[in-house]
């Protein structure tokens, strides 16, 4: 029997992998995994555990929607700054359980809508510096029309989910700009049969260094 093809080498101990809702970040994460022979953690499972195990009182952000039930009556725009405040929120956790796989040296992907370029630009986490251990993508759908295909497909039992592709785009807006300011990569989520290779060819790459002083 043939040994095994070992997977190949990275540089990197964790990989960040954002963007919003309705991009396909999920189904490439875990190829990406896969293909680096590495662990992987959706980010929304851990908003769910942080919202079970705390009072509204607690965390209000991750407690908002208990707070405001009725979906059809809060705006597109509102939901989208709910989502910006659950970044600030979910920040410090993240950068703790980044710390950890660093000075464990267990590579991981982490993979979620809730992944804030500031943080995946930082140049130290809990003390301990990137230097390039810390590698992020953030996949981008520019077509709103096309995020409301994409969840259509996915959850058909739903019906077409205008307000959802909306909230999304708008979401997927910021994260682009917010990404290009820390001069980390954004990778365009079409042609779906390139994205993976896209990706790995990015991560091929030597990673921009890190300047900028409100990434520290």
């Amino acid at each position: 029997m043939d040994d095994p093809i070992p997977p190949p080498s990275r540089p990197w101990q964790v990989l960040l992998l954002g963007g919003p809702s309705g991009t396909g970040k999920t189904a490439v994460s875990y190829r990406l995994a896969r293909h680096f022979g590495i662990g992987i953690t959706e980010v929304d499972d851990f908003t769910v555990l942080l919202e079970r195990m705390t009072t509204p009182e607690q965390q209000p952000v991750l407690h908002w929607w208990r707070a405001h039930p009725a979906f059809h009556q809060v705006t597109a725009e509102a939901i989208m700054k709910q989502g910006l405040s659950v970044l600030e929120v979910m920040a410090p956790g993240l950068e703790a359980v980044i710390a950890n796989h660093l000075e464990s040296r267990t590579p991981i992907v982490l993979e979620g809508d809730y992944i804030n370029p500031a943080l995946a630009a930082q140049t130290t986490f809990a003390g301990i510096p990137n230097a390039g251990q810390v590698r992020a993508l953030f996949l981008h759908e520019a077509d709103e029309q096309q995020l409301l295909e994409n969840f259509l497909q996915r959850e058909p039992e739903h019906g077409p989910q205008m307000k959802r592709a909306r909230v999304s785009w708008l979401y997927g807006q910021w994260l682009k700009q917010e990404a290009e300011r820390y001069d980390l990569p954004v990778i365009a989520a079409r042609p779906w049969d390139t994205l993976f290779d896209r990706m790995l060819a990015v991560l091929a790459s030597p990673p921009t260094p890190r300047i900028h002083p409100a990434a520290s």
